[in-house]
């Protein structure tokens, strides 16, 4: 995947292209959904296809204090993107000059002289150019004044997996519904709304080693993890080291109320790892990625390290549970 950060590092007379414009935070569903149509409209053009995306998040500049916690850092998100299958990701940076651009400005520049688009693949509430004034009637008119197609997806409401104990079928993906599951716990409904666990990304630090005193240690994750944080509580989940390899993992989140002065953080158990990697397993200064695939109970203050340790058996015992089934590590 060619990967651009401003329109200088596109090769002179790149395309034809199909393209599509979005945040694409969480890239889910139904960002996938528009992504699998990208892809299929190149091919069927013999064309490339390409994303537009924006960093930092449109809302980060226009309205710090009320921005939305993203889903997902800049890591993420690329990696992400990439693994659907498009040509390439022009990740532009969103500034006030950028937003000045109207329409039209933003559509020649960007997606004609730049991309050299001959169809554009987007979603029926498409919302671009200065305040927002495009829609997708201004998309089609200026697809006929400057010679594109526009293919609009259909409303992507419908693309989860059938559920007949979930009391959402029919919502609309989001990313909206994804921040709302993760700030409730709901792993699981995020994962359903994602198409896989959701994941956060950060590097492995030193902490108090109270985990290893009690006999579980524990993976930290450093304060500037990527990715938002589910509430507290403890997941099982899975954990990828820097080489790829995914291991088993009971996942707490929060600041431990059992002990005192303990900041909210993110710390991962690997469990059943083989004897003759133990003395080897050491993941201090890698970036690592978690992921979470249920929630198991919420976070508690125990009367003292003995009936913590007894709830950690417990939790290893669940979390063996849930990941026996989990089928995400075969994605």
């Amino acid at each position: 995947m060619y990967y651009w950060n401003d329109l200088d590092e596109i090769p002179a007379g790149f395309g034809p292209s199909v393209v599509t414009v979005g945040n694409f935070d969480g890239v889910h569903r139904g960002h996938q959904q528009v992504l699998k149509r990208l892809v299929s409209e190149g091919a069927r053009l013999d064309a490339a296809a390409v994303v537009i995306s924006f960093d930092p998040h449109p809302a980060q500049v226009h309205r710090p204090d009320a921005a939305p916690e993203l889903i997902m850092g800049l890591p993420g998100r690329v990696a992400a993107l990439a693994e659907t299958g498009i040509d390439a990701l022009l990740m532009m940076r969103y500034n006030l000059e950028l937003a000045e651009n109207t329409a039209e400005q933003f559509v020649r520049k960007v997606f004609v002289d730049g991309l050299g688009a001959r169809a554009v693949v987007i979603g029926h509430d498409i919302r671009f150019g200065k305040d927002n004034s495009g829609d997708l009637t201004t998309m089609r008119e200026l697809g006929a004044q400057l010679g594109f197609d526009v293919i609009v997806v259909d409303d992507f409401g419908q693309s989860l997996p059938r559920d007949p104990q979930a009391e959402d079928q029919g919502r609309r993906c989001s990313s909206t519904w994804v921040r709302e599951a993760l700030g409730n716990g709901e792993v699981s409904t995020a994962a359903r709304v994602l198409g896989r666990p959701h994941r956060v990304r950060g590097e492995i630090v030193h902490g108090a080693e109270r985990g290893r005193q009690l006999g579980f240690p524990t993976a930290n994750l450093s304060q500037e993890t990527t990715g938002m944080i589910p509430a507290d509580g403890v997941y099982a989940g899975w954990l990828m080291d820097a080489a790829g390899q995914r291991w088993p993992a009971a996942i707490s989140v929060g600041s431990n109320p059992t002990f005192e002065h303990v900041p909210r953080q993110v710390e991962a158990h690997v469990i059943d790892r083989p004897v003759e990697q133990i003395g080897d397993f050491n993941l201090y200064g890698q970036v690592v990625v978690v992921e979470f695939v249920e929630r198991l109970r919420g976070m508690v203050a125990y009367e003292g390290p003995e009936a913590l340790v007894e709830q950690m058996h417990r939790d290893v015992e669940l979390t063996r549970g849930v990941l026996s089934t989990d089928r995400s590590a075969d994605r």
